[in-house]
């Protein structure tokens, strides 16, 4: 690559916090972590900076402001790529072996602060941190690339944790960036990000609309781009599945981070000898397992949405669902704040809302179906395509599904299927490219063919 790399990482909605939290969540609860680490300014070229104005961070659990953050606009995003790229004609001459160096010590540093960084993470209710360093900047700065990121609206505080310790692990000024903005500020820091032509590549996370904005900036100067957009992903359960793991499955795929995450399972298919036993498994272990409340209890396994708009989006599609004649088995309630109860919809069609667009939160919508091409041919109808799920013990029929689905991913007989040594992305308009692995790498990688000849013995 021969200049910077921006990140960035959006998941911006309208805040708006309604009155009166259930009385479990009026609690005042206190963010104990030490002063380096809880930084609320930007990172540039090594330095902390101010901007001329700040944004607040609220904890969704309970509309309580943990911080103010430095508003960064234009200027220090272009401060921020400048740095980037005159760090980048030094950061590039480090031996992978030089880098690694470093980038364990971050590692190890991220390491030993794992409770602080997880506090962190529960009151901004993202798993930002993590995924950023394994899959994206981690990859970036190993391939010898420099990086500016742009942390979401809600989640700076994450992100600036992680300057922080890069700061103190060594890596050089101008090799890791971070530009916090608000929701306001987010397009015009965006279009520097993407139009500057010192950005050699732009790497985004965040909805299928935003990335085919930030495509159209990027194309102007035909930048190298990745993106990780929406997913949708369909969670299929044949007749001879086993129904416990299959059960187990949906609970770890669907009601992790509550149902915030691009891979979590969005529409339930069931085949009809099965569905009825499902749905009723399903719904025990939801009552077993779940427990609503803030990250902080130690008994919690459901946190609040990321904001009100989020729980708002979900409420929407129960009732639309409800509308159309689903049945709603367990929870369907939108809870103060950014609270939704987990969800289980029986009876639910093709045509309903819930079906055709992506979640993000805990809504289990469960369809039957009565042949595998029937199941197919829903789970297939959609624009998106990053992860499938299914479970069957047919060996002819895994192979046959696995590759008939269209995604990127497919976990077979598994809830579960993220690691940073796989490949990781999605197909249609889930984006382009991979994150993890070595095509993760390869992402920020240039190929070069170099033909010598007329050399003399």
């Amino acid at each position: 690559m021969s200049a910077a790399v921006c990140v960035l990482k959006t998941r911006c909605f309208l805040r708006q916090l309604l009155p009166g939290l259930p009385a479990a969540m009026h609690r005042s609860y206190s963010l104990d972590v030490s002063a380096p680490l809880l930084r609320t300014q930007g990172y540039v070229d090594g330095r902390w900076i101010s901007a001329a104005s700040v944004f607040p961070v609220l904890d969704p659990a309970t509309g309580q402001e943990i911080a103010r953050v430095s508003d960064c606009g234009p200027a220090e995003a272009k401060q921020a790529v400048d740095a980037a790229y005159k760090a980048f004609h030094s950061w590039k001459q480090y031996t992978a072996k030089e880098r690694s160096v470093l980038l364990r010590k971050w590692f190890e540093l991220l390491t030993l602060h794992k409770d602080e960084l997880a506090q962190l993470i529960t009151f901004e209710c993202w798993n930002f941190p993590s995924a950023m360093i394994t899959r994206k900047v981690g990859a970036a700065l190993a391939a010898g690339c420099t990086v500016v990121v742009k942390p979401a609206e809600d989640t700076p505080l994450s992100a600036l944790a992680l300057a922080e310790l890069a700061e103190q692990a060594g890596i050089p000024a101008g090799v890791f960036n971070v530009v916090p903005c608000s929701r306001e500020s987010t397009p015009s820091v965006g279009q520097v990000l993407c139009t500057d032509p010192l950005v050699a590549k732009i790497s985004f996370t965040g909805s299928t609309a935003t990335g085919k904005v930030l495509l159209k900036m990027a194309a102007d100067t035909v930048k190298k781009v990745s993106m990780e957009l929406g997913g949708h992903a369909p969670f299929i359960v044949f007749d001879s599945a086993d129904l416990d793991k299959a059960v187990g499955g949906a609970m770890a795929s669907k009601f992790r981070n509550s149902g915030q995450t691009c891979v979590c399972s969005n529409r339930f298919l069931v085949q009809s000898a099965v569905y009825d036993r499902f749905v009723e498994k399903l719904g025990q272990a939801m009552d077993a397992e779940l427990r609503l409340g803030h990250g902080s209890e130690p008994d919690t396994t459901q946190g609040p949405l990321i904001n009100a708009r989020a729980a708002e989006k979900v409420l929407h599609q129960i009732s639309d669902a409800v509308s159309r004649g689903a049945k709603v088995v367990k929870g369907g309630k939108r809870l103060d704040g950014s609270f939704m109860e987990p969800t289980l919809l029986a009876d639910v069609t093709a045509n309903m809302l819930c079906t055709k667009e992506e979640t993000f939160g805990p809504l289990v919508p469960v369809i039957r179906f009565n042949t595998e091409e029937e199941a197919l041919a829903v789970a297939n109808a959609t624009s998106v395509g990053l992860a499938g799920y299914f479970y069957s013990q047919d060996v002819s029929q895994i192979w046959r599904v696995a590759e008939a689905l269209e995604v990127g991913m497919v976990g077979v007989n598994e809830g579960l299927l993220s690691t940073a040594e796989a490949a990781f992305g999605g197909v249609k308009e889930s984006g382009l490219g991979r994150e993890g692995s070595k095509y993760g790498i390869d992402e920020y990688l240039e190929v070069k063919y170099v033909c010598f000849g007329g050399l003399k013995p």
